[in-house]
């Protein structure tokens, strides 16, 4: 991109709330980029010129009409809850924050019509308030955005039984173009997979609309093993049972269950865990299925504490990694598929050669209906090398790698990435939204 942000850009958009400051811009250029040791070196120095705090969708318009005219890139924001470094300007240009667009419009029977920057945490307890919950969320949700989750995200807290953002956990969108005048798109169906997970590449998202579930009230119980491979059985077990209604597991091996501070009063030494979230009225059947795995039941959180204080997921899915971080600076991650006819082997084989370096983390999702053995291992890292060696070895043994030490969605995203190319060509044709995000 040969454009460069001119000292008479400000008075272009003197109509518009635009923030100069050097740390204002510095601040709102990151998102939790520093997850990754790789990205961290690699991004630290990026930056915008500039950064756009719109109000109104007319107001977001108007700025694209003016980036389009003096060629100015433009990266989206949400909340900066991301990994990869998807909001991170890498061509300066302008970040469009888009956190203040955060009304909810509607809640109808089983759906939410929302502002992109609707926090999922605030949805959650107001779907809540009404009868209703969401699907899926990320671990994030606190202060994750909705347009940012579904931009940016794949999958979470729910995924177990509703999928991910592909499973049909996207309604609508309505979606601005970035041309001479910015088109308004209203995208259903399969037209969605352009604009799920795109980092904001292929169009503005502005408003959604999302399934909703009906109420449960979520008991969450933590399971003890002695060995993982016999949580991670319990995990396939519970998950196939189709009595129990979940929400969550998530298997660890040991020490991973050991970095969660707020908890260590009630986790046992040395065990491998499974935190769980499952229907209350179906609690009562969890010790005898924990049992058949040589596994017996540590700490329970009851439906009433539910959202009260601290609560299992904060210390799963990405925030494993986090808890890990704060333990260890030197830890960071993966995210890998595993195959569930062969799980055990592949379990087997990676800590035969890697051992403490990668501690596993697992979390059972469904995916096109299918269940599946997730993980989210924390690795100790040394150096990008023996990071990739781990990652070849891997691939080597047929657990997928979606790379989260890279900002390319051809390599670390989950979306068509033809499709979205040539939607991009259509949609952006001067190449200005999020430049270098698309390989």
């Amino acid at each position: 991109m040969s454009m460069v942000w001119k000292p008479e850009m400000p008075e272009a958009f003197s109509a518009l709330k635009l923030l100069t400051d050097e740390t204002a811009v510095e601040k709102l250029s990151k998102d939790f980029y520093w997850y990754s040791p790789v990205l961290s070196g690699k991004l630290k120095d990026k930056k915008a010129d500039a950064v756009l705090v719109p109000a109104t969708v007319d107001e977001i318009r108007e700025a694209l009409r003016i980036a389009y005219r003096h060629r100015i890139p433009v990266t989206v924001r949400g909340a900066g809850t991301g990994n990869y470094g998807q909001a991170i300007p890498l061509e300066g240009g302008l970040v469009l924050d888009l956190s203040g667009m955060n009304e909810i419009l509607e809640i109808g029977s089983g759906y939410a019509r929302v502002q992109c920057g609707v926090k999922l945490g605030v949805l959650e307890k107001t779907a809540r308030e009404q009868g209703q919950e969401l699907r899926i969320y990320p671990s994030t949700f606190a202060k994750a955005t909705v347009g940012g989750f579904v931009c940016g995200g794949s999958g979470g807290v729910g995924s177990i039984t509703w999928g991910d953002l592909w499973d049909g956990n996207v309604l609508e969108a309505t979606v601005l173009t970035m041309e001479e005048e910015p088109q308004v798109l209203r995208v259903h169906g399969e037209d969605l997979k352009d604009y799920i997970h795109n980092y904001g590449t292929t169009g503005i998202v502005t408003e959604l609309v999302i399934p909703l579930a009906p109420r449960t009230e979520w008991a969450q119980v933590v399971v003890n093993f002695d060995r993982l491979e016999d949580a991670v059985r319990f995990g396939e077990a519970l998950a196939e049972e189709a009595a129990i209604p979940k929400r969550l597991i998530t298997p660890m091996e040991w020490p991973i269950p050991s970095f969660f501070k707020p908890l260590e009063k009630v986790i046992a030494h040395g065990k491998s865990v499974v935190f769980t979230e499952i229907a209350g009225h179906a609690a009562e059947a969890l010790p005898a299925l924990a049992a058949a795995f040589g596994g017996e039941i540590g700490y329970v959180i009851d439906p009433e504490k539910y959202r009260k204080s601290i609560g299992l997921s904060d210390f799963t899915w990405n925030h494993t990694t986090l808890w890990a971080l704060k333990r260890d600076p030197a830890y960071t991650y993966l995210q890998a598929g595993f195959k569930r006819d062969c799980y055990l082997e592949q379990i087997r084989t990676l800590k035969s050669m890697f051992g403490d370096e990668m501690l596993l983390h697992f979390e059972w999702i469904r995916s096109r209906g299918k269940l599946q053995p997730n993980g989210l291992p924390v690795v100790r890292y040394s150096t990008e090398e023996r990071l990739y060696h781990i990652v070849d070895t891997c691939r080597s043994i047929g657990v997928e790698i979606y790379d989260p030490h890279t900002w390319l969605l051809d390599n670390g995203g989950r979306g068509a990435i033809p499709g979205m190319q040539e939607r991009k060509r259509h949609n952006d044709p001067l190449g200005l939204l999020n430049p270098g995000k698309m390989g």
